[in-house]
This record gives C-alpha cells, structure tokens and sequence, in this order.
C-alpha cells in the first residue's frame, strides 16, 4: 500500500477507470464493463497495486449519496405519492417471491434457514447506483417508469433499513437459537419511529430552510459557494439522516433532493453537482471490482450460477409479472423487470453484516459480490431484450392508463428548439416574433405542459436524441437551434440533425473554446459561447 492511501485510491482508482472504461468502449462494449475490471486490477484478489477495499467503499458511498440526492432534485412528493399502489405492494411481493429462491440455494449448501433467510433477502434487493444509471442513459428517469422505479428503490431502502436493524437481536434465532419477542418489537417500533420523525422534519422544516439556504447562497454572486452548498445539504442531510435517525445515506439524500425541487434553483443545482455524481457512481463500480474473487468461478460454480439465475432471471420475471398483475402497461412491466435484475450496495451491506454475525459464512459474501458482479455486466443485455420485447409485445394491456408516445409533427421548414430554459425560452420567443414554425423538444414536465397549453408542439426529453429528430421530422426542418448546456448531449443532437439532413442550418451552444470546436466538427454551422457574446456586448455598449 501507498503512504497515502485515500489519494492511491482515488487517482489509481480513477485513471484505471478511464484506461479500462476507454477499451471497452472503443470494443464497443459499455464502459461499466471497464470500471469493473479496473476494480478487479487494485483489488487483494490479484497481484500488483492492492487499493484500500474500504476507504473505495465510502467513496463509493459518496457516489450513492450523490446520485439519489440527483434524483430527489427531479422529484416532487406528489410524484412519490402518485406511484405508492405500485411500488410499495410491487417491491413487498417482489422481495417474498424471491428470497425462499436464495433460501433454496443456502439450503443446498448446508446453511441454516436462518441463514438462507438472510441470503435470500440479500439477492431481493436491487441497487440504487446500477438502476439509476441504466434509466439515465436511457432518459427514463422523469417518465412514469422512472418514477415507479425510484418509488419501488425507496421501498426497497426502507425495508433494508429494518433489516440492518434486525439482525443483529435476531442473529441468535436465525442461528436457532431463541429470542424474546421484545427483542424484535422494540427495535422496529423504533427504527419507524424515527424514520417518520425524519420524514416529518423533511417535509416541515428542510422544505422551508433548504431552498432557504441555496437562494441566499446565490445571491452572494459566488458559483463556488453555491456549488459548496447543494454538496453540503445533500452530503450533510445524508449524514445526519444516517446517524440521528438511521435512516440509510441513499434515502436521506433522496429526501434532501426532492424538498430541494421546491426552489428554482433546482436546474442550477444539478448541474453543479453533475460531475461529482459521475465521478464517484465510477469509484461505485470500481469499488464492486474490488470485493470480486476470481477463484470463486472455479470453487463454487454451480452455487454461482443459480445465483445468478435467481437475480437475472427470477428477479426480472417476477417483477414482471408483479407489474402486470398490477395492472400496469407492458412498457413499464418490461422496463421494471429489466431494472430488477441485478444487486449491489444494498445486498453487500446487508451481506457484510451477516458474515460478521456468523449468521452465514464468507461463501456467502463471496457468491453475492460475484453475482453483483456477473448481474452488473449482463443487466445492459436485459435491457436492450426488454426493449425488443416492448417492440413486439402489444403496447399497453386494456385496463392501463395509454404511456406517452412520440407523434411525428407534420410541420416542413420548421424550426426545431432542442431545451427550453433560460437561453431556449428567449430563441423561443424570438421565433415566435418572427411567425416561424416551432417544435420544442424539452425534459421538464413543467415546461412541457405549459407549451402544449400554449399551443406549442413539444417532444418530451426523455426519448433518445434519434427518435426524438425523426418525430420532429428534422428530416424536412428548415434550422435547429441546440440550446441545452451540456455539450455531450448536444454532440448527439448535432450529429444525428446532421447525419439526417445535411442542408439544415444548426446552431448550437458552447461554454469554452474545447466545446466550440467539438460541436462544430459535429456538424454545427455555428456555435455561440456565452462568455464571448457577453464581452461583445460589453464593448459595443461602452465603444459604440
């Protein structure tokens, strides 16, 4: 180990990341399958540079942390409450169907049922870290799926949570030994308890104090204390929420995130908080890595693969069927299961504690990182066969409410507006000003429901960059304006507008030199970077 061994860990962490992450998608492969064998390579498994397992386990924690308080910023209690018939029974059934499947296989083993219990437990839950970034690349977060699947991850928390808090009374009886019945009351009674005085303070207090906070921080002009703000109430919610109310770190940022929404800086604090997210969801994935044992795929194989089994298969079908027992559409039930099959955080934690109560041996934590692991690297897989099957299926069973889709405007030489906040709404205006044809294409809901009310036609951003051109029939436009900040995104925007009509006069937005070039190469016929305009302006109004 290195005489520092928290900055050996992030930079070698990191920078074999980026190695790792960079073949892979250049053997077009998903990076995820990169950060994992980059963990793999630092970890006590294999030879060369061993990282510190636990120190990349809270740093990990902090991309958790991050990646739900994201989450809750795109959140309202009203979304959370609008999908509790359907994530609160599913994500229960869900966990009782799967759990006597883990129990069967502990069992085989030799294990006690006490044992298979927990193990079974351990393989039901899901991870926040591998879900959130599977619906985020697929611009399914704010879509009703989305919700249902944050809504069913907060069950899931919760009922982790109690576990975490049982087991310890309770490892004697899972053992067979015997427990008083006060021994388990007690405890539950008070973790709910506390879990609601959390909630109550969040929805009484932190609504007021936190959006509080951030406008007041905004108004002293300094983008570092701003940035230094939404990190400390999403990182200090978190925090307290875990050792006052022990409440998990996931489900405290969550809840900082959403009461956060309320405030209209909410746009401004995703962004600042946007790299960070990514950066430590990639320590996330290099941190499973680590845990993972090779010489497990020649000890215990079979026992691995019906671990697997259960978490990829069992896991997605139940789920499945869960959500249309429930009467939800065929689109959700297949982007549900598909989110279902895999583990991660959760079960190590849940694992972790088992194995230090002697409650289930290390095989056990051995078979559920491994199954993390392979579940990981194959989820992308089950992904992209749910969504053939969605193709093929019937769109939406009869009983349910009909799923946004995508209309093709019928509009020619239009114009086509990609983002509508504070740079999108001023173009807007301006060609509405001058009679032009407008399509909007737009990820918040809000905005969405106040252009249709205007008459405007708008395509929801949720949708891939593709499919969304091709409804607003860029094909035929006239000029496409790509004003949202992120210049990734806009990348994919420019590149497609002008893959698909290579007439079209875009224009689109930068923020540095770097930027302006990249979009241009794209295929932009000019990029305008604000700081440059800005000192335009400026010398005209004072020179003339």
């Amino acid at each position: 180990m290195p005489s520092h061994p928290l900055i050996g860990t992030i930079v070698v962490g990191i920078v074999l990341a980026f190695v790792f992450g960079a073949v892979a998608n250049r053997c077009r492969v998903s990076p995820l399958v990169g950060y994992l064998l980059a963990g793999v390579a630092v970890g006590p498994h294999t030879p060369g540079f061993v990282a510190d397992s636990s120190l990349a386990g809270q740093l990990a924690e902090i991309g958790v942390i991050l990646l739900m308080f994201g989450v809750g910023l795109h959140f309202s209690l009203k979304d959370l409450l609008a999908v509790r018939s359907i994530a609160v029974p599913g994500a229960i059934l869900q966990i009782v169907l799967v759990t006597p499947l883990g129990m069967g296989v502990a069992w085989a083993l030799g294990w006690s049922r006490g044992a298979g219990l927990v193990f079974g437990l351990a393989l039901a839950v899901a991870s926040t870290v591998v879900l959130l970034r599977a619906l985020s690349e697929r611009h399914l977060i704010e879509t009703m799926r989305g919700h249902i699947a944050v809504g069913w991850l907060i069950v899931e928390d919760l009922a982790t949570v109690v576990a975490l808090v049982l087991l310890p009374p309770l490892a004697g009886w899972l053992k067979g030994e015997p427990v008083a019945g006060a021994e388990i009351v007690v405890p539950v009674g008070i973790t709910l308890a506390k879990v609601a005085v959390f909630v109550v303070l969040m929805l009484l207090v932190g609504r007021r104090v936190i959006p509080w906070i951030l406008h007041v921080t905004a108004h002293t002009g300094s983008r570092e204390l701003f940035r230094l703000s939404v990190l400390a109430v999403a990182l200090g919610v978190a925090y307290v929420a875990s050792e006052l109310f022990g409440v998990s770190f996931a489900l405290g940022a969550f809840f900082a995130g959403m009461v956060m929404s309320e405030s209209q800086l909410s746009q401004q604090a995703a962004e600042q908080t946007l790299p960070l997210r990514d950066a430590f969801a990639v320590l996330f994935f290099v941190s499973v890595g680590m845990l993972f044992n090779p010489a497990i795929v020649i000890d215990a194989i079979w026992p691995l693969l019906a671990v697997l089994a259960i978490i990829v298969a069992a896991k997605a079908v139940a789920s499945t069927v869960i959500m249309l027992v429930l009467r939800q559409r065929w689109e959700a039930a297949l982007t549900i299961g598909a989110g279902r099959a895999q583990i991660g955080e959760f079960s190590f934690i849940i694992a972790a504690l088992a194995v230090s109560l002697e409650i289930f041996p290390q095989l056990g934590r051995d078979l559920i990182v491994a199954g993390a692991m392979g579940s990981i690297l194959i989820n992308p897989l089950i992904f992209s066969v749910a969504e053939r099957l969605r193709h093929r299926l019937a769109p939406r069973l009869p009983e349910a409410e009909p799923e946004e889709k995508l209309h093709a405007t019928t509009l020619t030489g239009h114009t086509v507006l990609v983002g509508y906040g504070r740079v999108g709404g001023v173009i807007a205006e301006a060609c509405r000003a001058q009679g032009a044809k407008l399509v909007v294409i737009e990820e918040a809901e809000p905005i969405i429901e106040r252009l249709r009310a205007e008459g405007v036609e708008v395509f929801p951003g949720q949708f891939p960059p593709d499919e969304l051109l091709a409804a607003a029939n860029i094909a035929q436009a006239r000029l496409l304006f790509v004003a949202i900040p992120n210049s990734f995104e806009a990348g994919q925007f420019v590149e497609q507008a002008r893959r698909a009509n290579p007439g079209l006069t875009i224009i689109a937005r930068g923020h540095s030199d770097t930027e302006v070039d990249y979009l241009e190469k794209l295929g932009a016929n000019a990029t305008v970077m604000g700081e440059r305009e800005i000192a335009s302006a400026m010398i005209v109004r004072a020179f003339g």
